[in-house]
């Protein structure tokens, strides 16, 4: 770990609030501005960073320098269990000590090679797993936690445990990023249905499209956004003002984002991604501003 200039962690209070598509759009955005990039993935029981990565089916190799990543480009490694399980569908039912003796591993023995970021995905909650990352990464030479919630109380409430769990363990929370933030997406993408009285879905789709293009053709460039989890008390904005924690911004739940997940690219690299990726990129713009490393930007681009 000595070659690795930065070292970030992912973390979340519950799974399933988009920890590890935040992780695999970080990885991306980084090493689209040319850093060298390392993503670790220590989700153990729920590995899916290799499919968020398009790297499904590969395999990692030995060297004599240790562990060698599986490369998306020549300057994003990465580094996950997923690539050690004989089958994609086999589940990892480990003891604690299996689990922390694999982190150790993933730690010391990969040869990442001279790293600018290095990016770890850590498992939700707090658990044995966490004390492993920050004990053998020494808490004092982590750069910080980014910390992925939802909107909603429910998640909220896990997330004050991880920011009190960062401060025991002296990491800094590097900010707080409220994703799922309200489902937007363009008008024209939206499906339209008509209840019966009985109860039924009738798909309109057409009808209401060729309407809008007759009676609102302005319309269908709309972006429509609605609250999916009830935000009424605040949200994270809130709770990073009452915790005295950075609040990096939110990022709206949007089926282009979902759908570069599932195939494994950036969302960066084209326009399909038009409600999430300005968000992303202005969160991740707002971390690096505020650790002071928008100046490496500029250095590696001079």
């Amino acid at each position: 770990m000595a070659t690795v200039k930065h070292k970030i962690l992912v973390l979340s209070g519950k799974g399933g609030v988009g920890k590890s598509t935040f992780s695999a759009q970080l990885a991306f955005a980084l090493a689209a501005m040319d850093f060298q990039v390392g993503l670790l993935d220590i989700d153990i029981c729920g590995p899916s960073i290799p499919k968020m990565l398009g790297l499904e089916g590969q395999e990692i190799h030995q060297s004599n320098l240790g562990w060698s990543p599986v490369y998306v480009e020549s300057n994003l490694g990465v580094m996950s269990i997923g690539f050690m399980l004989p089958e994609p569908d086999d589940a990892v039912i480990w003891r604690g000590p299996r689990k922390n003796a694999l982190i150790k591993q993933f730690l010391k023995d990969v040869y990442w090679g001279e790293l600018d970021f290095l990016v770890v995905d850590a498992p939700p909650g707090t658990s044995d797993e966490h004390i492993s990352i920050v004990q053998c990464l020494d808490a004092g030479s982590i750069d910080g936690a980014i910390i992925v919630t939802t909107p909603q109380q429910v998640s909220l409430i896990d997330v004050r445990k991880e920011v009190s769990f960062c401060k025991k363990v002296g990491v800094q929370v590097l900010g707080i990023v409220e994703n799922m933030s309200g489902l937007c997406q363009p008008v024209m993408n939206f499906k339209f249905l008509r209840m019966t009285e009985a109860g039924e879905q009738i798909d309109v789709t057409e009808w209401a499209r060729e309407h809008l293009k007759e009676r609102a053709p302005e319309f269908l460039s709309i972006i429509a956004c609605t609250e999916v989890f009830d935000s009424s008390r605040g949200g994270a904005e809130k709770m990073c003002r009452e915790m005295g924690v950075p609040f990096l911004g939110k990022v709206p739940l949007d089926p282009q984002l979902c759908k570069a997940a599932e195939e494994g690219r950036s969302c960066f690299v084209d326009q399909k991604c038009g409600v999430s990726a300005p968000a992303l990129k202005k969160v991740i713009d707002k971390m690096m501003e505020n650790q002071g490393l928008s100046r490496m930007l500029v250095d590696n681009n001079a």
